[in-house]
């Protein structure tokens, strides 16, 4: 009976790792040589990437030809892990769009009103009766960007559809609630939300399972936000587009919707913009694009995709350079022998690792407040209390928050110690209901180290998500000042006061 239970055991086991290493390992591999890219060309890439300054990247996969010739996932991060998308989910809309076109269930002529006479106000002015599909794609809705209305309001789009409204299709106007609208219209006409659509028609072909889709308190997909998804699928969604709409022989997008999603369809004054998609400076090259450095870079001329998943606060202008400089320059239409570099490549992607925080690794102060409650005064995170527990290179912080869950954070010295959390991380958008339809638990990563006597470092990573967190707390006596950088903003951070309980 034993033999038979460890059997059972075993047999589940390879089957999950299977499943697991199947859904993010999927795309063919290769070596840079063969595809004709010098090894040392990638590492000079991934180099510069990683020594942006407020920059810490996540992964970076590098295709040609449909294989995958380079890969890195610093340490904490690793392939399995995925990412809230931000704005890169806009180019996912479009494809759906683009399919619900071509089901006849859609046209880019339809009228925006026509979807949603619940929502439209009382009266209709000539401009929003204008108002088409093609404007949302092409953000030329005529209405201007409010980025603070869906953090205050529930009815999303009653609220848009009773903004003034200019002639719509004519000024570009960046804004993700006209690509909500696309969503919408999406489940209105196909009665399946964007996600399970987008599961019917692309992503299970793909066998890209492991995805999931923000839901608005409206009760749509997100859509110009909220995609959460492993670097892999997004990999395998560029190849998709790079090869216009074929995928193992299949044409699941049609390729005449690629062309005109990658195409011009409005001058703005940065790129150019297509259907939910950038026009690159780099000439015939397009990407998905969202906030705090997510990225498809999708570049015909040499048959290539390269994935960036990061946080980071510049614009992204750094990261395409060093791609299109560094890289792509490089690029041959010949395979190239093998050599040393390709070694030094191999031993890069299996030890890179983000850096640790440095200091010591203990220090006097630490048996003063080793068990001790910190309360915290009001504060974005909603953290009512900390606990700060030391042991032999390694901090447990125990997180109590306004609503009495408590977890635990933690942190090694020189290491990353992993925690796995049923508490949301923090988000650099606050929109109503957001994180619903994303389920836990979410990973942690910390590292720690005292740079001074009285000053503690954490460095905090949720690694299945995007947030960034540096915590610095500064003991005196029973008064705590914990300073909090997020996302590598600009500043010196937010100061959150607290008082030490015995």
């Amino acid at each position: 009976m034993r033999n038979k239970i460890v059997s059972f055991l075993s047999l589940f086991c390879l089957l999950y790792s299977f499943t697991l290493s199947a859904q993010v390992n999927e795309l063919p591999r290769s070596t840079p040589e063969a595809e004709g890219i010098p090894s040392q060309a990638v590492t000079a890439l991934f180099d510069s990437l990683m020594l942006l300054p407020k920059t810490e990247i996540h992964s970076v996969m590098v295709l040609r030809y449909g294989k995958v010739v380079a890969e890195i996932y610093p340490a904490p991060f690793a392939p399995e892990y995925s990412h809230t998308m931000y704005s890169c989910s806009k180019t996912f809309v479009s494809a759906a769009v683009g399919l619900a076109v071509a089901d006849n269930r859609l046209r880019l002529t339809d009228r925006v009103a026509t979807f949603f006479p619940e929502s439209l106000p009382d009266t209709i002015s000539t401009n929003l009766a204008a108002m088409t599909v093609r404007d949302l794609l092409t953000m030329t809705s005529g209405i201007a960007a409010d980025w603070n209305m869906r953090n205050i309001c529930t009815d999303w789009i009653r609220t848009f559809l009773a903004k003034p409204v200019r002639e719509p299709g004519k000024q570009f106007e960046y804004d993700s609630i006209a690509t909500y609208l696309l969503s919408a219209i999406v489940q209105k006409v196909t009665g399946m939300t964007l996600l399970d659509y987008l599961k019917l028609k692309l992503f299970n072909p793909m066998n890209i399972m492991e995805v999931a889709w923000e839901i608005s308190p409206e009760g749509y997909n997100t859509g110009g936000w909220g995609l959460y998804i492993q670097s892999e699928s997004l990999a395998k969604f560029g190849q998709l587009l790079l090869n216009r709409g074929m995928w193992k022989g299949r044409q699941l997008l049609p390729a005449s919707w690629v062309e005109q999603m990658m195409t011009k369809q409005m001058s703005t004054l940065g790129d150019d913009y297509g259907y939910q998609m950038w026009l690159c400076e780099y000439p015939g090259a397009v990407r998905a694009d969202g906030a705090l450095g997510q990225y498809i870079l999708i570049i015909p001329d040499k048959d290539m995709v390269v994935v960036i998943t990061e946080c980071t606060r510049t614009n992204g202008r750094a990261q395409r350079r060093l791609v299109w400089n560094r890289l792509l320059p490089e690029v041959t239409d010949t395979p190239l022998k093998v050599g040393k570099a390709y070694g030094q490549l191999q031993k890069k992607q299996q030890s890179c690792r983000l850096p640790f925080v440095q200091g010591k690794t203990i220090s006097p102060e630490a048996q003063i407040y080793n068990g001790k409650r910190i309360t915290l005064e009001q504060n974005k995170f909603g953290w009512q209390s900390l606990t700060l527990n030391f042991k032999p290179r390694e901090v447990v912080m125990t997180v109590t928050e306004m609503n009495d869950n408590t977890y635990d954070l933690l942190f090694g010295y020189k290491q990353w110690q992993m925690a796995v959390i049923k508490a949301y991380p923090p988000y650099s958008i606050i929109p109503k209901g957001r994180f619903c339809g994303i389920e836990g638990p979410f990973r942690v990563a910390g590292s720690y180290a005292w740079p001074a006597s009285k000053t503690l470092e954490l460095k905090v990573h949720y690694v299945n998500w995007v947030s960034a967190l540096d915590l610095v707390f500064h003991f005196d006596r029973k008064n705590v000042a914990l300073t909090v950088q997020e996302n590598y903003s600009s500043g010196t951070g937010m100061v959150i006061k607290g008082k030490v309980c015995d």
